[in-house]
This record gives structure tokens, sequence and C-alpha cells, in this order.
């Protein structure tokens, strides 16, 4: 069995094909459940964030499971193969294994070290199992995962200071227009972008916060908790026009600000600023084109998020030495594994050929009281236990290795093993 993913990030696809594939919370598990059934694929877990959408599978045909999810891209997309192409990347085992402990640790995001991956990772595995998509190959891959990026945050620095998209995008528009004291801030949407944004600048202190959200009582509570004001998506022209600054981060899949609403706001008496960071886009293209309008995306906050790195450079080579301890791990748990089929096949057999004994000396043996056979059992159970057990361990131990390889033939042969 070998573990592949295959994807599309930030960094190998333009902004206006990634949001293409991106498949909302809410349509995740069909999506899973139906990539689990084809033909080449054994498990699968699918992980969509604004930053990536990428699939993780077990397979026994490498190039038939590569076929078989760039072709389920390719239908979430509606997109041709040599659309896609380009843009696809693929790993495989322990490849594999280290980028998805790096996507959990924080060290593939755009902002490097941001803390919303590890939950983005935990509930794509959720959804896989939910669908029964994920089985025990999977579910120690991810157990794994979400186990390192614990101790990536644990034991380094890497998610101190900016470390999510939300708190980035409020920075980023601090950088770009200044002092946010004052400045009237429509955050829209009240999930979790919405919230972490509508927080971040809450803790930063000065802005005079809206909030806007298709659900009252979410942006109600929201608002609440930052000192702002809610405002329901029937005001939202009228918010708009009152704003110096939007940051948009709603779960709507489509332009929820567009040059349609954008007609109804009145003539803008200052620039207004707008910070789109939903997956697919929350500002409708057009936008950015009007008078006194600036747009920022994930594109822009991603180039801005670069200018950082360096700060953390430090603290992500320790994240990586924790990475490479953990895929190690891994590895020694996985191969493992791998043996114990074999190893509970020769347990099974000798335990057939215990009890066939016991049978056949059924006669002899019927003179003896309950704790006598109790006794036979016990001691003949020990026997066959202790005959087994380096074996066992050495199977289990040498799993991976060519002596192993070779100590799993001759078990086959004298146990007579399928």
């Amino acid at each position: 069995m070998s573990i592949l993913v295959v994807g599309v990030n930030h960094r190998s696809s333009p902004l206006a094909l990634l949001e293409r594939l991106t498949i909302a919370p809410a349509q995740l598990g069909k999506a899973v459940s139906g990539l689990a059934n084809r033909d080449n694929i054994r498990e699968a877990v699918v992980l969509s964030t604004c930053n990536r959408t990428e699939v993780y599978v077990i397979t026994e045909l490498f190039h038939g499971a590569y076929g078989d999810v760039r072709d389920f891209l390719c239908e979430i997309g509606d997109l041709s193969v040599d659309e896609l192409t380009p843009h696809l990347y693929s790993q495989h085992d322990e490849a594999a294994v280290t980028h998805l402990f790096e996507v959990a640790a924080g060290l593939d995001s755009a902002v490097l070290g941001e803390s919303e991956v590890l939950g983005q990772v935990r509930a794509a595995w959720v959804a896989a199992q939910q669908e029964g998509a994920a089985r025990s190959e999977l579910n120690l891959l991810f157990r794994c995962a979400v186990a390192t990026g614990k101790r990536a945050r644990s034991e380094t620095a890497i998610g101190r200071g900016t470390a999510s998209i939300s708190h980035a995008a409020v920075e980023m528009v601090s950088d770009v227009i200044g002092d946010l004291n004052g400045k009237r801030v429509l955050v829209v949407g009240a999930g979790s972008m919405g919230e972490g944004v509508a927080v971040a600048l809450h803790r930063a202190g000065g802005a005079d916060i809206l909030v806007a959200n298709r659900s009252p009582e979410r942006g109600t509570m929201l608002a609440e908790r930052v000192g702002g004001i809610a405002v329901g998506f029937d005001r939202l022209a009228e918010a708009v026009s009152s704003a110096d600054v939007i940051v948009a981060g709603t779960g709507a899949g489509e332009p929820v600000i567009t040059t349609e609403l954008m007609a109804h706001v009145r003539p803008l008496s200052k620039p207004l600023h707008i910070v789109d960071i939903a997956m697919p886009r929350d500002v409708e293209v057009g936008v950015a084109d009007l008078d006194g309008v600036s747009v920022l995306d994930l594109d822009d906050l991603r180039d801005w998020a670069d200018r950082g790195l360096a700060h953390r450079a430090t603290e992500a080579a320790r994240v990586r030495d924790i990475v490479r301890a953990e895929v190690e791990q891994f590895t020694i748990e996985s191969t493992a594994r791998q043996a114990a089929p074999l190893v509970a096949s020769m347990h099974e057999a000798a335990e057939r050929v215990r009890s066939g004994e016991l049978d056949r000396f059924t006669t002899r043996l019927a003179h003896l009281d309950d704790a006598e056979r109790d006794a036979v059992e016990t001691l003949t159970r020990a026997i066959i236990a202790k005959l087994l057990h380096e074996p066992s361990v050495r199977l289990k131990s040498q799993a991976g290795t060519p002596q192993g390889e070779r100590n799993a033939a001759a078990v086959r042969d004298l146990f007579g093993l399928s």
C-alpha cells in the first residue's frame, strides 16, 4: 500500500483556479465519499482550505490513483485535464507524510505558523471518518499529523504573533492605511474567519467595528463580544457606504460584495479599502475597478506575509526537526503494523494445532476436573506464547527491511500461510 497526496495550493496555482477547486464544508462529506469509491482508491481524506485543496489516499496503484484524484479535481472545478495538470503536485509515501506533517505544523501556510490549519486538518480527517473513507492507514497518518502540529506549537514559538489569516489581514490593513484608531471597519461574515478578524481588531483597539452576517443571531453575538454593532445583510449597502475598511471572510461560495451592490452605495466621500480573505472570493472582480476603491485579496496577503518569514526562520528550523522526528516515528509504527497480520496468522495457525491436539486427547483427559483442565489450557497456551514470542518480535522490528522480508517469507512457508 502507498500513501499518495495530489493537490494544488497557493504556490502552485493562481487564485482564480484555486477558488474553483474549493470545497465547502457542507459538501466535503459527499465529495470524499464519492472519491473513496473510485477503483484505485482504498481510503481518502480531502483537505480544502483558503490555501489549498489536497487529496490524501491509500492505494495499491500509484498511477491509477493519481488519475482518479486528478479527474475528481477536474470535476470539482469544471476544468479540463490540460487546464489543471500544470498546477498539480503529487508526492507519495515518505514525501507525502512529510508534506502533511509540514501542513499541520504551519510550515506550508501563506502565514508561516498560522494556527487555523491544524483545526482544518483535523476537521478534514473527521469528515472522512464519518463517511467511512478514512480507516486504519489514514487514521494513523492523520493522528500523527495532528500530534505533530500540536508539538510544533507547544515546543516552539512558530505560532506566536501573527499566526492566522485573520490576524494577518488586520495587520496588513494597518500596514497599508496606517492607524485604525477612529476608522470604521466592516467585518462581513461571522464565521471562523470573520470572528478572527473582529477579535484581532478588538484587541488592537481604536477601530469602530460593524459586523454584517447573513444570520442575525450569530452576527449579534460576535458584535457584542467585540463591542461592535451588528447589521443584517439587508443593510449591507448602507454599512459599506459608511465604512473606511471592509474585511470580507464569509463561506458564501459566491461574491457578496458585488458591482450591483456598490451601485446602490452613494458616491464614496473617502477612500474605501477592501480585504477579501474568503475562498472562493467574497468580492466580485469588477469592484476593484470602481473609483475610490482598492481591493486586496489572498494573493496580496501572502505577498505581505512573506516579508515576515525571516523573523521566524529559527523557529521554522526547529519545527522541521520535529517534523523529521515525527515522520521517522510514523514510519516505524507503520511498518510494524504491516507485520501485524502475519504475526496474527502465525498465532492463529499455532492455536489451531494446540486446540486440535487437545481435542485428540479428549478421552485421555476425561478424568481431569475443571481446575486441572484449566491448568492444561493455561500451560499449553503459555508454551505457544513463549515459542512464538521471539519470531513475533523480530517480524515487527524488522518489518520494511530486506531481512524482515526474508523472515516473513520463511514464516509463511514454514507455517503454510498465504
